[in-house]
C-alpha cells in the first residue's frame, strides 16, 4: 500500500515475488543471486530477504544486511513482514471467487451492495462498479491524503490509532472525485477498502475471514496473518526502518495499527507464502477460467504499467512480461514477480531503504529490476 506519511521508500519503484525449496535455479545460481542481493543491500537497504522459484519448482532464499541495527542480528530467511499492497491481490482473488459463484458481478454498482456509502461531494456509488474498485478506475480519491499526521512526528503521534473502514472511506469522500468512474486510472487504496466492505456485505463475513477461509487455509499459508488491531509482527522478523527525508536518520517503524491499511494493505506474511499465493493465483488454482481471464485483462495506467484486477503487468528485456503487485508501507518495501503460467517467481522484502537523493533511490530500483529481469530471462 502507499503509506499515509511521506517517505523516501514510496519513491522506490522496484519489481519482485517468490517461494523456495532446495535445488539450484536454472540460469540463476545461488551464489550469483547472493552477490546481486548483497549489491542491492550495499546501495541503501538495512536488510533484504529474497526467494526464487524456478519453472521446475526448485529454489531457495538468500538474505543480506541486518534485521536489527542495534544488535546486528542477521535477517531471517523466513522472516515475517508487512506485505502492504500485495494484500490487494488477495482481496481481488476473493472478489473474483465470489463473482465465479454468482454472489456478485464485476459490473455491479457499489450502491447495490453498500447503499448510501458513496454519496455527496460529487460521488455516486451507482456509477462505480466492483470492477472499477479492483482496477483503480473508480475515481475515488486517496484517503491517505487526508489522514491526520505526516512525517516522523505524525507517524509517532498516530501510529496506534484505530480506524474503521467507513471512517477511511468518509475521509476520501471529503474530497471531490479524481475523475468520472471508468474514464481514467489512478491508484486508490480507498477503492480496496470499499471492495473489502463489498465482500462483507455479500458474505456476511469480514474480508479478513474470507481471505483466511478461501486462500490462507486451502493453500496452507501457515505464516500469513490478517491482523485487526494487533500492532505486532509474528516472530521471526526483521525490524522496519523508515527514512523520512533524503539523507535523514532512520526511525524504527516496526509496530503500528494495521487498521490504517484495512483491505488495502493489512496482511503480514513471508516470501515463501507470498510466492505460494501468487504462483497459485497465476497458475489457475484459485479462480475459474472466466475470472482468470478477467484477472489479467489490463488497462494502461499513469505509472507506465498495465493493470489488471489486483495485479500489474511489466515487460521483460528478453520479451514477454511478468505479473506483480508489490507494496510500500512504513519501513518495508515488498515487490514480486511471477510468470504468466505461475511456475517461476521471485520475492523480495526490503527493510529500511534509504539514500541521500532521488538518484540513489533510482539506482536502488534499477538494481532490483535487474535481479527480477534475470529471474525470468535466464533459462
Amino acid at each position: 500500500m502507499r503509506f499515509p506519511y511521506k517517505s523516501v521508500a514510496v519513491a522506490l519503484s522496484l519489481s519482485l515475488t517468490a517461494t523456495a525449496q532446495a535445488a539450484e535455479p536454472v540460469g540463476y545460481p545461488r551464489a550469483e543471486l547472493q552477490r546481486d542481493v548483497d549489491a542491492l543491500q550495499r546501495r541503501g537497504v538495512v536488510g533484504v530477504q529474497a526467494r526464487v522459484v524456478t519453472g521446475r519448482g526448485a529454489g531457495w532464499a538468500v538474505t543480506s544486511g541486518v534485521a536489527d541495527v542495534r544488535t546486528g542480528r542477521p535477517v531471517p530467511a523466513q522472516g515475517h513482514y508487512r506485505i502492504a499492497s500485495n494484500t490487494k491481490s488477495f482481496v481481488a482473488a476473493v472478489v473474483l471467487q465470489l463473482v465465479g459463484e454468482g454472489a456478485l458481478g464485476l459490473d455491479d454498482p457499489v450502491e447495490r451492495h453498500l447503499p448510501g456509502l458513496i454519496r455527496g461531494n460529487g460521488h455516486d456509488g451507482a456509477a462505480i462498479t466492483v470492477r472499477h474498485l479492483l482496477q483503480h478506475t473508480s475515481g475515488l480519491p486517496e484517503y491517505h491524503a487526508v489522514l491526520p499526521g505526516e512525517g516522523r512526528a505524525g507517524f509517532e503521534r498516530h501510529r496506534f490509532d484505530h480506524y474503521e473502514p467507513g471512517q477511511l472511506v468518509a475521509l476520501a469522500l471529503s474530497r471531490p472525485p479524481d475523475f468520472a468512474p471508468g474514464t481514467d486510472w489512478r491508484y486508490s487504496n480507498t477503492g480496496y477498502v470499499v471492495a473489502g466492505m463489498v465482500v462483507e456485505a455479500v458474505t456476511g463475513n469480514s474480508w479478513r475471514t474470507e481471505v483466511e477461509r478461501r486462500i490462507i487455509r486451502p493453500l496452507r499459508l501457515t505464516d500469513t496473518r490478517v491482523p485487526a488491531d494487533d500492532h505486532r509482527l509474528p516472530h521471526p522478523h526483521a525490524r522496519a526502518y523508515q527514512q523520512w527525508e533524503f539523507g535523514g536518520e532512520l526511525s524504527d517503524t516496526t509496530e503500528f495499527n494495521p487498521t490504517v491499511s484495512d483491505a488495502a494493505g493489512a496482511i503480514t506474511s513471508t516470501t515463501r507464502d507470498v510466492s505460494r499465493f501468487f504462483r497459485a493465483l497465476l497458475g489457475g488454482e484459485l479462480l475459474k477460467p472466466a475470472q482468470q481471464a478477467e484477472l489479467v485483462r489490463t488497462v494502461p495506467a499513469d505509472d507506465g504499467l498495465e493493470h489488471g484486477l489486483g495485479l500489474y503487468r511489466k515487460p521483460l528485456s528478453c520479451g514477454g512480461f511478468y505479473y506483480d503487485h508489490g507494496g510500500n508501507t512504513a519501513g518495508v518495501i515488498s515487490r514480486g514477480g511471477v510468470s504468466p503460467d505461475g511456475r517461476r517467481s521471485i520475492a523480495m522484502a526490503f527493510t529500511g531503504a534509504h539514500g541521500d537523493s532521488r538518484d540513489d533511490i533510482a539506482e536502488l530500483a534499477a538494481t532490483s529490476d535487474r535481479i527480477v529481469d534475470r529471474t525470468f530471462c535466464d533459462r
